[in-house]
């Protein structure tokens, strides 16, 4: 049954990707041309594509002056970049299974991948019965012995209980109020159910209000959002990626299942290829889609190119952000085949307890204190600005506290005097500030700091790179080497002039090649160019929370006795 592009976008489950669509009209009879981030494209009538994928590219807001029940008084087109803060405006239409809920919602390992409903009547599952009303929060989907199901959570009196619903589990769930804001493109990622819309209220006013803004100054009603999405289509004969925007004025007719899906060229992400055995590198790929950015190797990968693809590996790299008080900051991925040499730059810290935690045996940490502490009781030492210190050990001192003696933790340091040095506890709970007062003038590799020196160290690039054509470390005034992680790469070249060969991420660089089958002519690959890669603060984020998510949490520092 044929339906509107934008109806069946709308609809359609990512995990049913891909889909084969013919075109049943067009905008003309004849068919319609349509021109998207430069791809043309002709969508005439009885035309086959093959649908790849589909994201949210804007949002279409109906403005509600009062509420939601309110008149609709006008509709306007808002970026996902559009400033502003948001609360999300809790479903009241019901679900009316688990299974639903899946099809949904975006459930995922973020808190917004955790979506929250309850139940108007009891639960009662083997181990344990959720009552009424009480909030039950998605944290993912699996298979459990060969069945479906979700991993949800309830708390009880401050205490997290666990438990499983399988996707078959029916009844009636509602949508939990969100106390959470936020923006508009975390909504359109995650809190816009799929063929539902989505109402949010605006939390924060918007500091700059123009004639060109589309919202109503002092605007404090309600906007019903409507996705618009950016459909990622294949044509048949054409050899590159091509973008359609779902509200076109065509009618599709789903043909997947009499359709023979092979005959489509079969585009692959840098996954999809990661994704292969070993044994299949390498292997010689024709670009259909590639990424945005002018930094090397980046601006090399163009649409239409050939390239080999030589293997995959996990390497190594330095998370690095440049150190400034105000943002944004800029955020680096630097190889271990870095060949610059960097000079150490002094280390701030909020704390005594930084203090201890960056101690080492290697050298005798010293500091200048920034801000001055006042101790409350007379075994402990008061700090003034400019006090130096040289940082000994943690350990345990009694205090007199209410006429009882009471154990804190302290940090045992000598204070530097004009000629001499005095012992002093200070402690661990001191909200004070230091900075480190450095005496090493040596030059290290990358390799050697992270050797001999504990993570995150400061330091700035004293002799660049001269094997990297534009050394960007070099022109950054000092930066923050944050810790190592293990990324996945492939290593790459230009089958018409493979001079060099280069390591390009697999999960930040959006690229879509086809395989061309052709025996690769050299499997050993030519010398490999170092790049720094400069890194966006979301994919930043990212990238710690992947390296972190399987570390236990830092102790919290002491609290001062009440």
């Amino acid at each position: 049954m044929a339906s509107t592009l934008e109806k069946f976008i709308h609809s359609l489950d990512p995990r049913a990707l891909p889909r084969v669509l013919q075109i049943q009209s067009g905008i003309y009879f004849q068919g319609s041309i349509y021109e998207m981030f430069g791809n043309e494209c002709c969508l005439s009538t009885g035309e086959v594509i093959k649908v790849i994928g589909f994201k949210i590219n804007k949002l279409i807001a109906s403005i509600c002056e009062n509420n939601e029940d309110s008149q609709i008084s006008a509709k306007v087109e808002l970026p996902l970049n559009f400033p502003g803060l948001y609360k999300v405006v809790a479903d009241k239409t019901p679900y009316l299974s688990i299974e639903e809920i899946t099809q949904k919602f975006s459930i995922g390992p973020t808190r917004f991948g955790h979506p929250s409903f309850y139940c108007p009547e009891d639960i009662k599952l083997a181990n344990l019965t959720i009552k009424r009303g009480e909030q039950i929060t998605f944290s993912s989907v699996e298979e459990i012995n060969g069945t479906m199901a979700v991993n949800c959570g309830v708390v009880r009196n401050n205490q997290s209980h666990s438990f499983t619903l399988p996707l078959s589990q029916e009844g009636i769930f509602y949508e939990c109020e969100d106390d959470q804001i936020y923006t508009l493109k975390e909504i359109a990622e995650w809190k816009i159910p799929k063929s539902r819309n989505r109402i949010v209220k605006l939390s924060n006013t918007l500091h700059v209000w123009d004639s060109s803004n589309p919202l109503p100054e002092n605007f404090g009603g309600c906007l019903i959002l409507t996705p618009v999405y950016e459909v990622k289509a294949v044509m048949k004969f054409r050899k590159d990626i091509v973008h359609i925007l779902s509200d076109l004025d065509v009618e599709v007719k789903d043909i997947t299942d009499c359709y023979d899906i092979s005959s489509f060229l079969q585009p692959l992400s840098l996954e999809d290829v990661f994704e292969r055995t070993s044994k299949e590198f390498p292997m010689v790929a024709e670009i259909m889609e590639g990424p945005q950015g002018s930094q090397k190797p980046y601006n090399l990968l163009c649409t239409g190119k050939e390239i080999i693809i030589y293997k995959k590996y996990q390497a190594k790299r330095v998370l690095a952000s440049e150190i400034r008080s105000d943002s944004p900051k800029r955020h680096f991925l630097i190889p271990m085949s870095y060949k610059g040499k960097f000079k150490r730059r002094p280390r701030e810290f909020p704390t005594a307890y930084d203090l201890e935690i960056a101690r080492s045996e290697k050298e005798q940490l010293h500091v200048v204190a920034t801000k001055a502490f006042d101790s409350p009781h007379k075994e402990l030492s008061s700090v003034s600005v400019g006090d130096q210190f040289l940082v000994q050990q943690c350990q345990t001192s009694e205090v007199l506290y209410e006429g009882r003696k009471k154990a804190v933790d302290v940090l045992a340091c000598e204070q530097i005097l004009s000629n001499t040095y005095k012992k002093v506890l200070i402690p661990m709970y001191m909200e004070g500030g230091f900075v480190e007062v450095i005496h090493d003038k040596q030059q290290y590799q990358l390799s050697e700091i992270c050797k001999e020196f504990r993570l995150p160290f400061n330091v700035k690039v004293s002799v660049r790179d001269l094997s990297i054509g534009d050394d960007v470390l070099a022109a950054v005034p000092g930066l923050q080497l944050e810790e190592e992680i293990t990324d996945s790469y492939l290593l790459v070249s230009s089958v018409s002039g493979p001079g060099d060969s280069w390591e390009i991420p697999v999960y930040r660089l959006n690229m879509s090649v086809h395989l061309l089958g052709k025996d690769v002519q050299t499997v050993v690959p030519p010398a490999t160019r170092t790049t720094v890669e400069e890194i966006s603060e979301e994919q930043y984020y990212m990238v710690r929370r992947y390296e972190n998510q399987t570390l236990y949490p830092p102790p919290r520092p002491p609290k001062k006795p009440a």
